[in-house]
């Protein structure tokens, strides 16, 4: 991306609409919005930070009538002049602004290029330039807060306190490395032991948080298993409160997984309809039941129902002994769903335990005890609640972490063997490189194009 050029794009969603905003940036911003007015000197005399209206022409043809807001540089979201041109949300309308602008000297922005020039201009590091994207991509109260709390800059804080500490540590050796030959020892081996465990606590509670940040963030997946004919397509639907699955008297009708989402208590759940779980020699139901055990091993909730009126104790036993050995249910929550209570005469009104599962008595065709099952889904996410601490949402910072802490183990092994100060350092300074990608400190092309190649055009 050439930061030079002045640049332009839609902001708003492509189609039609009320109103679409249309950006500029760049140090020719106003000069080049300033051609669509009968007089230039208006835009370029226009108070910063002021909303007015202007009429935009094609020459003598007038487009469209527009409120144009200036921001001076750097108090802009770019940190450059800006345009924002409010107008009428005609794609006709968008489409001639739009090659007006071009023909005046500006060009195409790319995806992401003013969160870049944003970030470039110092407005802000580049976690929160990633939250920028998190936040236009939240679907829910918890990954929103999330993003909010990574764009306040709650997670960049939390890496310059660990930077902080391992600066002190990297001084310290760094100093010893200068009197080298008067060998001394300016840092404490038992005092930096201990501080390098409590560093590497922190960086190992941030890596395990990864699991939650991305579940919160892309929704909690839910996989509703069973035998074929139970009523899990039924009770999909019942969930989404839409006709999204197939339902079918006749067993085998889901030949694969079926996802979509809902939101409970502010946490977004991808719930997954699956194939029933049974021996066939159908090779496409086959398949889709292939795909259920998939679908089971990324799922962090299983709903397994089961037809109350057409099983026994001793069956769901035997199917649950057969899953324990089918699927790994290490931190996974599982509960077991009676379906089609409606069909006895009496039944349970209240969940209880069984076999250490909880179960809920519910009927998924007469919307039955559905609001139960919610309610247990929702007491089951405690663990999800978002607070102010600091979560990993983020691949790229996932995968930092790991480096950081391979370094932090390398260097203990490094004192445990007594290797020589200089060989500690190596791993001290890739720790703080790593931080330093974290944070934007320390980038290349490379990154910042992977990075901000993922946002909008128009942000």
């Amino acid at each position: 991306m050439n930061m030079v050029d002045t640049i332009c794009s839609i902001a708003t969603p492509p189609g039609r609409g009320a109103l679409a905003v249309i950006r500029v940036s760049g140090s020719k911003a106003f000069e080049i919005t300033g051609k669509l007015l009968k007089d230039p000197q208006k835009m370029l005399s226009q108070d910063p930070n002021q909303a007015k209206l202007y009429e935009l022409y094609d020459t003598e043809r007038l487009i469209d009538q527009a409120v144009l807001i200036k921001y001076v540089a750097p108090k802009s979201f770019s940190g450059e002049d800006m345009v924002e041109i409010i107008c009428h949300g005609s794609t006709y309308i968008q489409e001639q602004i739009l090659q007006l602008l071009l023909q005046a000297g500006a060009r195409m922005a790319q995806p992401g290029e003013f969160s870049m020039r944003a970030f470039l201009n110092g407005k802000m590091d580049l976690p929160q330039a990633e939250a920028v994207s998190d936040l236009i991509n939240s679907q829910s109260e918890a990954s929103h807060r999330l993003a909010i709390n990574q764009l306040k800059g709650n997670f960049t804080n939390r890496i310059k306190e660990l930077r902080a500490q391992f600066v002190q540590l990297a001084a310290l050796m760094e100093l010893e490395l200068d009197f080298s030959e008067e060998d001394v020892e300016f840092a404490d081996r038992k005092q930096f032991n201990q501080l390098l465990d409590e560093l590497q606590t922190d960086v190992t509670a941030l890596i395990q948080s990864f699991k939650v940040g991305n579940v919160i963030k892309h929704g909690i997946p839910v996989a509703i298993i069973g035998k074929p004919n139970v009523g899990k397509s039924t009770l999909l639907n019942v969930l989404l409160d839409e006709d999204r699955a197939i339902v079918s008297h006749i067993p085998g009708t889901t030949r694969d997984t079926i996802e979509d989402n809902f939101t409970i208590d502010g946490i977004n759940f991808r719930f997954i309809d699956t194939a029933g779980i049974r021996i066939t020699k159908d090779e496409v139901e086959s398949f889709g039941i292939e795909r259920t055990f998939k679908a089971i091993d990324r799922a962090e909730v299983i709903l397994y129902l089961v037809d109350i009126t057409d099983t026994t104790i001793e069956e769901v036993e035997q199917e649950l002994l057969f899953l324990e050995n089918e699927i790994d249910f290490i931190n996974k929550v599982f509960i077991i769903v009676a379906n089609k209570i409606d069909k006895l005469e009496d039944f349970p009104s209240r969940f209880s335990t069984w076999n250490e599962y909880e179960i809920v008595y519910i009927s998924a065709r007469k919307n039955v005890n559905i609001d139960l099952l919610k309610e247990v889904l929702a007491s089951q996410i405690n663990k999800y609640a978002i607070t102010d601490n600091t979560l990993l949402t983020n691949v790229r910072h996932y995968d930092l972490f790991l480096k950081i802490e391979s370094s932090i183990k390398q260097i203990k092994e490094g004192l445990a063997e007594g290797l020589p100060t200089d060989i500690i350092t190596i791993d001290l300074n890739h720790i703080l490189h790593y931080l330093g990608e974290i944070t934007g400190e320390i980038t290349t092309d490379e990154i910042l194009n992977t990075i901000f190649g993922h946002f909008c055009i128009g942000k």
